[in-house]
């Protein structure tokens, strides 16, 4: 065998191993792991985690308005752990930040929306249109792309600088004619009637990859315990959450202030999910150099240390 693939054969073993009912046990008591999330729908895993959660282990969210704020967090060690889109993250990993994926944390969650009576029937249609789009997200690489194949630029439309939270609202008040938004601003604009769905924008090679679980390098490398610990609590919480609908409901009302009709417009566009596969991979690749081309980063991250699967494959085979 490979001396380089020796010691990862061995490295996946070493966590496999630990990843038993007796490390989990053996983590350390009275820990409290901070974990940083978006205030969305498809952010909610985390509020389950305390539901999972060895004895003695607190958790600790900490919502955040915007997926740099949340990369931010993760770099300089304000929290434990991050789940954000993958763009914050590509972006921490292409500058040398201490930032490394973990996990998948969701799919889907997005979706181009415009007024009920805009007259926007397509992404073509938004040529000449104030379009709310939040610089730095998923969404905003996501929809470059699917305007690009529509033959169309960022110049072609009136970017408009919103936070997620405040799309709804600003295309209910008329500011902007149509937003690129996530869950569960979409779910409000057509609870409310104030909206219709242009299109979820899941066609591109990036497909429907969306928000990540993050850590920090020196977590990674030197607190092994508390990624697997953390990890396995983020598995048992998404499945949870992905079949409980009812529960997954009531926390995403709870924890974000919405009511229950925009929650179930949303709910069905949300995939919660933790698995790193083949298909993760070729897609994160795609989507960074998308990112690359249209310079929001000057040089890729280095794939082999900014996404490390092997905690997620310990924990499948465990």
């Amino acid at each position: 065998m490979h001396s380089t693939s020796r010691r990862h054969f061995l490295r996946l073993a070493a966590i496999t191993a630990a990843l038993s009912s007796s490390s989990i046990r053996a983590f350390a008591a009275d820990r409290t792991i901070k974990i940083g999330t978006l205030k969305l729908i498809h952010g909610i895993t985390p509020y389950f985690y305390e539901k999972f959660a060895p004895a003695g282990v607190r958790i600790e969210v900490i919502p955040f308005e915007t997926p740099t704020d949340g990369k931010n967090a993760v770099a300089t060690g304000t929290v434990d752990f991050g789940i954000f889109g993958l763009a914050a993250a590509t972006l921490g990993g292409a500058n040398g930040e201490p930032v490394v994926v973990i996990a998948a944390a969701c799919n889907r969650g997005m979706a181009v929306v415009a007024g009920k009576d805009s007259g926007i029937n397509s992404i073509k249609d938004l040529k000449g249109k104030k379009v709310a789009i939040l610089p730095g997200s998923t969404q905003e690489v996501v929809i470059l792309d699917r305007m690009a194949a529509e033959g169309l630029t960022i110049k072609d439309i009136e970017p408009i600088r919103l936070s997620f939270s405040d799309m709804a609202a600003a295309l209910a008040r008329g500011d902007v004619d149509a937003y690129v938004g996530a869950e569960p601003g979409p779910g409000i604009s057509l609870a409310n009637g104030v909206g219709r769905i242009v299109e979820y924008p899941y066609s591109t090679p990036t497909g429907s990859l969306n928000m990540v679980l993050t850590t920090s390098r020196e977590h990674v490398d030197k607190d092994a315990e508390l990624v697997k610990t953390l990890l396995k609590i983020h598995r048992q919480a998404s499945e949870f959450a992905m079949k409980d609908r009812d529960a997954f409901v009531a926390m995403a009302m709870a924890k974000l202030g919405q009511q229950k009709p925009s929650i179930e417009q949303a709910a069905p566009n949300v995939e919660l999910t933790w698995n790193i596969d083949e298909q993760f991979l070729k897609q994160a690749n795609y989507y960074g150099s998308q990112m690359l081309a249209k310079k929001q980063i000057r040089q890729l991250p280095d794939y082999k240390t900014f996404i490390d699967a092997s905690f997620v494959k310990a924990l499948a085979a465990s």
